[in-house]
């Protein structure tokens, strides 16, 4: 594995100056990683980049960057040669903290910090945290929403999309940070504290990388790390891992949501009902985007976090009715023949793809698969027993699905995502819904989920297209 390195401007100008900034060593080059670089070199701080992507996997973009910025970097591998020369490494979410080159580090003394860890010191306005196996991109999105509506000027970040350095760039002109977070992120959060952080549920997930559902949700309980009477805990009423978990927190003020009755934020058919400061609030979701199984608790949960944050009742409810759920989450991308097909690309997971099927009543086509990572598929045998009538497989995880679920339904296999829904369009029947919602990543096939929603998007319009021909030829 060949290393490149490039010495660039910022370097060589701090060298005949006879200055010694401090020096940061920011590993992987994602959203995270570029705004990391972006925010360090506006405060002087000396930064080194290093990437595992050789250049010829490197984009055009991400080398037009490091130009750019004028940074010295590797490329083609982590090495401690070129790492230890940092007073401080910033590794990206996506990095692995076993990472053996992390561990050489922290021998020598060398702080390996998150992006959380390095910002936190750095936060001085009220956090909300979201996290979650499923559902906090939405509600992330639904709470800053819901703030805006009540005045507030939100930065909306973190896994969802946005870094934080985004924010310590100009934090003036920011009332509030609503910040999604993944378990790899909490990892690393250092001295993180969140005024409001919210647990949503725990399935299986990234079991891959964090080898057991205990440390999986042990990773996801840090987002309360630090929180004491003054701050707010929020958690699922409905997940009983949630609960169990919520056995171990501290002196904060503890908030369920779900169906219980001992939640604040209680769903009852198609309403919130809201037990604030010894008053019962009523908000209605009727004929909205979240008037659904998940978009109930999705709301419950941001209501708890909007009113914890001083938002008045009607900005709330404004919010609720206005809210358009992003896309590849449940998605409708069209109708032929009489059948629905969605778009769930997002669900990249076995708890995700449980709450898509809930929002169906039976006759589902079900498309899935895609990359494996370490899920347990049987925890999908009773939902497409009862949901499903065929199950068409596609991806690199499709023979382990086919395994775990045989005796099911019938299941069929597709060389590619195109032909699985030409496929499902050939099998459906009018009244049949045809859904993606695949329990598996999608880096075997595709740059990413987005990028999957948006073949079977290009998919479903053939479909809808050649129904549209034979209409008007009367065939």
């Amino acid at each position: 594995m060949s290393v490149h390195t490039i010495t660039a401007g910022h370097d060589r100008a701090a060298a005949v100056q006879g200055a010694s900034p401090p020096c940061v060593a920011v590993m992987g080059l994602g959203v995270s990683g570029r705004a990391a670089v972006r925010y360090l070199l506006s405060q002087g701080t000396r930064v080194l980049v290093s990437e595992a992507r050789n250049n010829q996997n490197l984009q055009a973009t991400d080398m037009a960057f490091l130009e750019e910025q004028g940074v010295e970097y590797e490329c083609g591998a982590h090495t401690l040669d070129f790492l230890r020369r940092a007073d401080q490494v910033l590794v990206s979410p996506g990095i692995s903290q076993d990472l053996g080159v992390l561990q050489q580090l922290r021998a020598l003394r060398i702080p390996v910090v998150g992006e959380l860890a390095m910002a936190a010191p750095l936060i001085t306005q009220p956090v909300v945290a979201i996290t979650g196996t499923n559902g906090k991109t939405t509600v992330t999105a639904l709470i800053g929403e819901l703030l805006q509506r009540a005045g507030k000027k939100v930065f909306v970040g973190g896994n969802i999309g946005t870094s934080l350095f985004d924010y310590l760039m100009s934090p003036e002109d920011v009332d509030v940070l609503v910040l999604e977070l993944s378990s790899f992120q909490l990892e690393a959060a250092g001295s993180f504290k969140a005024d409001v952080a919210l647990l949503l549920n725990v399935t299986p997930d990234h079991l891959d990388r964090h080898g057991s559902m205990a440390v999986y949700g042990a990773a996801k309980m840090k987002i309360f790390s630090g929180q004491g009477q003054n701050e707010t805990a929020i958690l699922s009423g409905d997940d009983q891992l949630c609960r169990s978990l919520s056995a171990t927190l501290g002196g904060q003020r503890l908030l369920f949501f779900g169906h219980g009755t001992d939640c604040q934020a209680q769903i009852e058919e198609h309403a919130i009902l809201l037990t604030w400061q010894g008053r019962e609030e009523v908000y209605e979701l009727t004929g909205s985007m979240l008037d659904n199984a998940t978009g109930l608790l999705n709301s419950a949960a941001a209501i708890l976090a909007a009113r914890s944050l001083g938002c008045d009742r009607e900005a709330i409810r404004e919010g609720l009715a206005a809210f358009q759920v992003a896309a590849h989450r449940m998605a409708r991308v069209g109708e032929a023949a009489g059948v629905c097909y969605y778009d769930d690309s997002k669900a990249t997971n076995t708890g995700a793809v449980l709450s898509a099927l809930a929002s169906f009543g039976g006759n589902v086509i079900l498309i899935a698969g895609g990359r494996d990572k370490g899920d347990d598929y049987t925890l999908l045998q009773e939902s497409v027993a009862q949901k499903v009538r065929c199950l068409i497989l596609i991806g690199e995880a499709r023979d382990l699905m086919a395994k775990a679920l045989v005796g099911t339904t019938e299941i069929r296999q597709a060389e590619t995502l195109e032909e699985a829904v030409r496929m499902a369009a050939e099998l459906a029947e009018s009244g049949d819904t045809v859904l993606l919602s695949p329990a598996c990543s999608s880096f075997d096939m595709f740059d990413n989920y987005g990028h999957r929603g948006k073949v079977f998007a290009a998919a479903v319009q053939k479909v809808i297209e050649a129904a549209h021909a034979r209409n008007m030829s009367g065939g």
